[in-house]
């Protein structure tokens, strides 16, 4: 698949779900201002994965928060499966601090089949981090600090999520998420 076919999903995702639903609260700004750093990895397995992501965090880092404040690393070839995608995530927070960038940069992580511990696959929480292809979102901490007026009030994004996409049903979270990922005519 082309990579501004995976782009394109990835923004109409960001503008109908994660936008268009409030997920984040913090979200529109950054995307309106086209300040988010889309990047489809062609990795196909876990190593290379591991170097693009290196690639990426080291860009963001030396990149002005005033160009990119954000960065998506799309990896549609590379861990398909949510436990392998999980798993990974351990590696990869180990090598955002061996970058020395903890506490600088924090990985969010989204994948079409996320599924948070103690859930069973169609509960709606898993949908506020579903996403059309797995990814890793790479967060400036400075950003969130700088939009956050009330650090409690981070708290309540998760809880809130969970009731509009309650309110939704997860036939309707399905349909919505089936039409993202559709090309548009």
């Amino acid at each position: 698949m082309d990579d501004s076919v995976i782009i394109e999903s990835t923004r109409r995702w960001i503008a109908n779900v994660v936008i268009g639903l409030n997920l984040c609260p913090f979200a529109q700004r950054v995307f309106v201002g086209e300040k988010i750093r889309y990047v489809v990895s062609p990795a196909t397995e876990e190593n290379a994965l591991l170097q693009d992501l290196k690639l990426e965090l080291e860009n963001l880092a030396a990149t002005s928060i005033k160009t990119v404040e954000t960065t998506l690393l799309i990896h549609p070839n590379a861990l398909g499966n949510f436990l392998d995608f999980n798993d990974f995530l351990e590696p990869a927070e180990t090598l955002i601090e061996s970058l020395d960038l903890e506490g600088i940069i924090q990985l969010a992580s989204f994948h079409p089949h996320y599924q948070f511990a103690g859930t069973r696959p169609d509960d709606v929480e898993n949908f506020t981090n579903r996403s059309p292809y797995p990814m890793l979102h790479l967060l400036r901490e400075d950003s969130i600090t700088a939009v956050a007026d009330d650090p409690e009030s981070l708290n309540d994004i998760p809880k809130r999520n969970i009731e509009v996409l309650r309110g939704l049903g997860a036939e309707g979270i399905r349909a919505l998420l089936a039409r993202v990922a559709e090309p548009e005519a």
